[in-house]
């Protein structure tokens, strides 16, 4: 068994004494394990570092088996990402939500959008609107996608400004104003209106996609929010935070 394909690089864990097991993401391979033998010498640890690209072949006996990886470097991101706190607890965070879905499960959309993300981490309004809309995408892909694209009360598309909790569809300012105090925050930039993202919306996007992720995948799963997310929302609003006058 053997292909290649292109990879940003998730994560890395310890196998023996001077091996890693390497967990990428792929273009047409989803996420992906693989041992990588001498991952640890001084050649391999810069380029298995968390957001750089590589060029990945696996190889194994049979498909079910973890398989070893050959991996040579196309794009070396890692200490730029180092850099500043929102891209820090950005990559690892993205790693976390890919880790939601089966592994070996392709997702080719999501690697082209990690792609995109990892070269925009260091900045904060851009990372924070990237990053909620992938993870929109992750939760489209596990099968609870919202659906905010016009009224479910009416069909319209104007004046999308809420959320149903109930149902994960957009609601028009009239239809759910009896209803307001019940609803979720639908920020403008996720509703067509073409705005960019600043701190209040970015804080509100960031409550209406932790709910639906709570509701539907940490909870039933028993798993806990991984603290990278926390930890990339603090520093994205701190970062976006308005100056005191």
């Amino acid at each position: 068994m053997q292909w290649s394909d292109q990879a940003i690089i998730l994560g890395i864990r310890r196998h023996g004494e001077s091996s890693v097991v390497a967990e990428v993401m792929t273009s047409a391979h989803g996420r992906h394990l693989g041992l990588v033998r001498s991952g640890r010498s001084r050649t391999m640890q810069p380029v298995l570092q968390p957001g750089n690209s590589v060029e990945v072949t696996w190889r194994a006996r049979l498909d079910e088996h973890l398989g070893e990886f050959r991996i040579e470097p196309l794009q070396l991101r890692a200490a730029r990402l180092m850099e500043a706190a929102t891209s820090v607890y950005g990559i690892q965070a993205l790693g976390a939500l890919l880790r939601l879905l089966p592994e070996r499960d392709p997702h080719p959309h999501l690697y082209e959008a990690l792609a995109v993300i990892v070269d925009h981490l260091q900045d904060p309004a851009d990372a924070g609107e990237l990053f909620v809309r992938f993870e929109l995408a992750v939760l489209n892909d596990l099968g609870f996608g919202l659906d905010l694209s016009e009224c479910a009360a009416t069909g319209s598309r104007a004046e999308l400004v809420y959320v149903s909790p109930k149902t994960g569809r957009a609601v028009s300012r009239a239809a759910g104003a009896p209803y307001a105090e019940r609803m979720l925050a639908l920020p403008d930039f996720l509703s067509g209106a073409h705005s960019a993202a600043d701190h209040e919306s970015l804080a509100a996007a960031f409550r209406l996609t932790a709910y639906f992720l709570n509701r539907h995948v940490y909870e039933p799963r028993g798993v806990d929010v991984s603290s990278a997310r926390d930890g990339f929302v603090h520093a994205t609003l701190k970062a976006l935070k308005p100056s005191a006058a």
